[in-house]
């Protein structure tokens, strides 16, 4: 302490001292506010799994929660109903081959039964794959011939004979179908076709063949934009995808009869408008509330009460809100309304219902604003930062209508579950084999997992769509097939 010969020096000391003692209690004040915010956010992040976030169910690991589900009880008994015909492995009135199986001699005292009357029998049939042959060449001759006018004409090769020696549209249709469909690495690809087959099909083979097929698709590609353009109502989601060592994203537009996909190295409207789909739509598009969804105004929007039922059970299960809860109870019991009334042939729900329907949601929302008030001013400048149930319930708030679109317009679905399993995919192919080497590997991809799944919605069968691709005819959707 320093030397200090008058009262008046003390008091000046003690004084300097304070201020320097106030304004680091400030900081620490400060430091502490910042740190109560950061572990709140920590714990918070600690307590998000698959029921209460977009994390997926594998990122729980053994720690799994327990299942919760709102859906109302049916009271009818697990396992097959009374009445329906249930599914099993039914016996053919015409095998494909017949086989007896005869006595040769009594088990009870060894006499020969080769003259013995027969006096019953029992069939059983065996369903099994046929024997596995190796690959069948066929050789291809085209002719010439001399006409009496002194010119040479040639025989025609069908179009799947490209070269002296080439594999055949099914093969290559087989190949494509356990590529982009089966996500079966490439190597195991040719590996499966030397073990079934004895086809000494290489790597590269496989590959040129997924991008041969993927340059047919053009024609497929087109007709499914000009049909998704013009449907009424039109799911949208946007997914991250390793591209030759970078991220670029995936791009997916898609009905209950159409699938589209798009790469792109921009998330946001850039990589949405060169899609070529979302700026042409008139009708209703159902996304995740993600900001620039909302940048295309000449749609009704529609939010996915899916992601708003996650983020309900989390405020309420981590910030202990009573009103995210009723809020949960709302929807799913929304929901139920809904398809109780189309369960019973109507088209909308009563006039009555869905003015209770939204009476009840603004006392819900005014129950939120209520737990949680607009935050202070800070000083600095832009808004105040709000809480994650704050930004929540202001989203509630503010998009009334897109919440509730499902219980007043019912082909508007209440999720976007569709636009999800359809990106999730393109997250199955990279979790197998880590991403792609290149734009055009990653691009033939999206394009096969368009032509299949929209195959597959409309009840093609994937493998026989794929042959008809490479036999020159690729199946193409016809307007009355796709949705309206």
């Amino acid at each position: 302490m320093p030397d200090l010969h008058t009262n008046s020096d003390l008091v000046a000391h003690l004084e300097a001292e304070n201020v320097v003692l106030r304004d680091e209690n400030v900081v620490l004040r400060e430091q502490v506010a910042q740190l109560v915010v950061r572990v709140a956010g920590l714990e918070e992040r600690l307590r998000m799994n698959s029921q209460n976030s977009s994390k997926p169910p594998s990122s729980d690991g053994y720690s799994k929660p327990a299942p919760k589900s709102r859906r109302k009880r049916s009271g009818k008994k697990p396992g097959k109903q009374r009445g329906d015909p249930g599914r099993h492995l039914a016996q053919r009135d015409v095998p494909d081959d017949h086989r007896t199986h005869t006595p040769e001699r009594c088990r009870a005292c060894d006499r020969d039964l080769s003259d013995a009357e027969v006096t019953g029998a029992t069939r059983r049939q065996v369903f099994d794959l046929p024997p596995v042959t190796p690959l069948v060449c066929i050789e291809h001759v085209a002719q010439r011939k001399l006409c009496v006018c002194g010119v040479e004409t040639s025989g025609e090769f069908p179009v799947e004979a490209t070269a002296p020696a080439c594999y055949g549209p099914e093969l290559r249709a087989l190949v494509c179908y356990l590529v982009t469909r089966q996500h079966i690495p490439i190597a195991r690809v040719a590996e499966l076709l030397r073990d079934i087959y004895g086809a000494p099909v290489s790597t590269g083979t496989v590959v040129a063949m997924v991008q041969e097929g993927a340059a047919l698709l053009d024609p497929f590609l087109m007709a499914v934009k000009e049909l998704l353009r013009g449907s009424a109502v039109v799911h949208a989601d946007e997914t991250g995808l390793r591209v030759e060592a970078g991220l670029k994203w995936v791009h997916s537009v898609s009905t209950t009869d159409l699938t589209l996909y798009h790469l792109n190295t921009k998330r946001g409207r850039v990589g949405m408008d060169a899609m070529g789909v979302l700026g042409y739509l008139r009708g209703v598009l159902v996304h995740d509330g993600w900001a620039p969804y909302r940048l295309f105004t000449m749609v009704l929007h529609a939010l996915c009460n899916a992601h708003h039922l996650r983020e309900l059970i989390a405020v309420a299960e981590s910030a202990g809100q009573g009103w995210a809860n009723d809020m949960a109870g709302l929807l799913c019991d929304a929901l139920h309304l809904v398809l109780e009334a189309k369960e019973n042939g109507k088209s909308a729900l009563e006039t009555h219902e869905i003015q209770a329907i939204h009476t009840q949601y603004r006392t819900i929302i005014a129950a939120g604003h209520t737990a949680n008030p607009p935050p202070e001013p800070t000083g600095k400048r832009g808004r105040p930062k709000r809480s994650t149930a704050g930004n929540l319930l202001c989203r509630l708030d503010d998009y009334t209508d897109e919440v509730l679109r499902f219980a007043t317009d019912f082909s508007v679905p209440w999720d976007n579950n569709l636009a999800e399993r359809d990106i999730r995919m393109v997250k199955i192919a990279q979790k197998i084999s880590g991403g792609f080497r290149s734009d055009d590997g990653a691009e033939a991809f999206l394009a096969f997992r368009s032509y299949i799944s929209t195959a597959a919605k409309q009840g093609v069968n994937r493998l026989d769509a794929l042959q008809r691709l490479f036999k020159g005819s690729p199946w193409i959707p016809s307007p009355s097939a796709a949705s309206p």
